[in-house]
């Protein structure tokens, strides 16, 4: 079964920051898109950020752009997400997920992380 496993989640201040990762064992995901995706409770599952095989091209939700960042070491196998000025609505679990190309639709993912939770307090 194929691993993507996310870390980094947690509780944190409105206008903190967080890093999330996300690595997986699967050297035939070195070359697939990673994206970020969140699920805050009762809503549905909403993209946050894409990274193509090579790092060179990136895109983000409106909602959190200029805020986060998404990059990836690929001789680590891992994805990053690094969150700035935290908002209460950031609150979520977040997922990520691995895809033969760098798509902002959820349903083009075949491979997802169990998920980390990231909680913004006031």
């Amino acid at each position: 079964q194929v691993q993507l496993v996310e870390s980094g989640g947690g509780l944190v201040q409105a206008g903190g920051s967080l890093r999330l990762s996300c690595v997986t064992s699967e050297r035939f995901l070195a070359n697939y898109g990673k994206a970020w995706f969140r699920q805050a409770p009762g809503k549905e599952r909403e993209f946050v950020a894409v990274i193509d095989w090579s790092g060179s091209m990136t895109y983000y939700a409106d909602s959190v752009k200029g805020r986060f960042t998404i990059s990836r070491d690929n001789a680590k196998n891992t994805v990053y997400l690094q969150m700035n000025s935290l908002k209460l609505e950031d609150t979520a679990v977040y997922y990520c997920a691995a895809a033969r190309a760098a798509y902002s639709d959820s349903t083009q993912y075949n491979y997802w992380g169990q998920g980390t939770q990231v909680t913004v307090s006031s």
